[in-house]
């Protein structure tokens, strides 16, 4: 795949097949060795994808199975969940970029493990997400820090159709093409496992997949006009599993 740079999904990437889930979804993991993530311009590490339609869809019963796989799948990769940290990256502001704001608003603070920070953007607090995030951690020593980000699909029809958990950690504001300082264990000392659900495609990548010329649209993104339905939607998913560790 030659524009890999314009997605986030270790799954657009190298195809895998995905073992049912109660008919809710398809499961599947890519683990990238040093070798294949340089390959892809990845992180090395655990990339578990949960396929679904349940997000955009309607029914309880689906959306509540989906919460129950996303959570199976997550305490596989937090090993000790003591003192989890939520931290929701993104920008309130744009609807695209919240849904790590919006998952943070309905983290259960109120359990003993469980500490929800929503660090927002530099344009806003003046201060970018990485020193406020390190500066909570070192404070606090959490056992392990949850990041939740948007991020950006190559395919249109993937556009939150996929949740991907990593344990290689999370660059804030991939998914809008404004990278920050890495999320990772090795810059904040703790394991980082990192909840991303695509929101936007890039607009180059639309035109280059349909044979037209995509110079002079690197920089624009495209996404869904419910997409904040779809993120309210996505973020009740991910932080009811969250709230079950």
């Amino acid at each position: 795949m030659d524009n890999f740079s314009y997605t986030d999904l270790a799954s657009e990437l190298i195809r895998t097949e995905g073992r049912d889930f109660g008919g809710v979804c398809k499961v599947s993991e890519i683990e990238l060795d040093s070798e294949s993530a340089a390959k892809y311009g990845k992180e090395p590490g655990l990339y578990v994808t949960l396929e679904t339609d349940a997000i955009a869809g309607a029914e309880h019963m689906h959306k509540r199975r989906l919460t129950i796989a996303l959570e199976r799948e997550l305490k596989k990769l937090v090993r000790d969940k003591s003192r989890v940290l939520v931290v929701g990256l993104g920008n309130r502001s744009m609807t695209a970029d919240a849904l790590g704001a919006e998952v943070c608003d309905r983290i259960a603070v109120e359990k003993d493990n469980l500490k929800a920070l929503s660090p927002g953007v530099a344009g806003i607090t003046g201060m970018e997400s990485f020193d406020v995030v390190k500066g909570v951690t070192d404070r606090i020593a959490p056992s392990v820090v949850i990041a939740v980000d948007s991020l950006a699909a190559a395919q249109t029809g993937r556009v939150c159709r996929i949740i991907q958990l990593c344990n290689a950690g999370i660059t804030p504001g991939s998914g809008v093409s404004n990278h920050r300082e890495r999320l990772s264990e090795d810059t904040l000392g703790v394991p980082v496992v990192s909840i991303g659900v695509p929101l936007v495609v890039y607009a180059s990548t639309i035109i280059r997949d349909a044979g037209g010329d995509p110079s002079g649209f690197e920089n624009l993104i495209v996404t869904p006009k419910d997409v904040d339905f779809l993120v309210r939607e996505a973020a009740e998913i991910i932080a009811g599993a969250v709230n079950r560790l």
